[in-house]
């Protein structure tokens, strides 16, 4: 078994991962992402980026392949080994907010400090931080069916910022959000994974977004690609002809 090379935080080699129905959601995918990179995963839905941010991360366990974390086998640790570098070690931002409803914006944003054990106090002054840089703390208090729905993101991604992970999942974090949202989002989560050295995999089928990015990775139908062409078009839309290369 090769050790993945010193400069990259996650390694992962020939991943394979098919659904129960049998198709193929990740065919021999290959990657590192070195220590405080923003990694953008980019391909339209449906091309594999979500079970990969799953793998690498521990979430689901590739069927085969393997992946490592500052030199550790991922794929080799059990359920509780991975719930527990999860919890200590990654942060992950779904497409949509899912919070705590009994509990308000800012004990949300808390809840994987206090997990660790880190007192209410202290949780809660790096909660309100991350709220306020987000634009939300004035809504500090309220609970998640008091929020809008970009507002409740917002406080999904600062959850995701306030533990200060190692490495931070994000698939398509700013999906909820209306686009004049979305920049200022994005330019919070980037600046804020630059200045803490937090390396950043972000799943996104937007250009815009994966320009954000120190680098991209390509996935179509499970498969890392390098160029992406579009078939050709009905000439009445004046479109050129393309081809893929993988």
């Amino acid at each position: 078994m090769e050790a993945p090379p010193d400069n990259d935080v996650l390694w992962a080699r020939a991943l394979h991962f098919r659904h129960q129905d049998g198709s193929p959601a990740l065919a021999g995918v290959s990657l590192g992402v070195r220590e405080g990179e923003i990694l953008a995963v980019s391909g339209p839905r449906g091309s594999g980026k979500t079970t990969l941010l799953r793998c690498l991360s521990g979430l689901l366990r590739a069927q085969r392949g393997e992946v490592w974390f500052n030199s550790v086998p991922v794929h080799t640790m059990g359920p509780v080994g991975r719930e527990r570098l999860r919890r200590d070690r990654f942060g992950w931002i779904d497409p949509a907010p899912l919070l705590v409803p009994e509990l308000s914006a800012w004990e949300n944003a808390a809840l994987p400090l206090m997990l660790r054990g880190v007192g209410r106090r202290r949780a809660k002054t790096a909660a309100l931080e991350w709220l306020e840089r987000l634009d939300i703390g004035d809504k500090s208090r309220r609970r998640p069916h008091e929020l809008l729905q970009a507002e409740r993101q917002r406080v999904s991604i600062a959850r995701a910022l306030a533990p200060a992970p190692t490495v931070l999942f994000a698939d398509e974090p700013t999906a909820p959000l209306h686009r004049a949202d979305r920049a200022h989002v994005l330019r919070t989560l980037t600046t804020a994974a630059r200045s803490h050295g937090i390396t950043v995999v972000l799943a996104t089928h937007d250009p815009d977004t994966a320009a954000l990015a120190d680098r991209t990775v390509s996935l179509l139908d499970g498969r890392r690609v390098h160029t992406v062409h579009l078939p050709p078009a009905p000439e009445t839309e004046g479109r050129a002809a393309c081809s893929l290369s993988v």
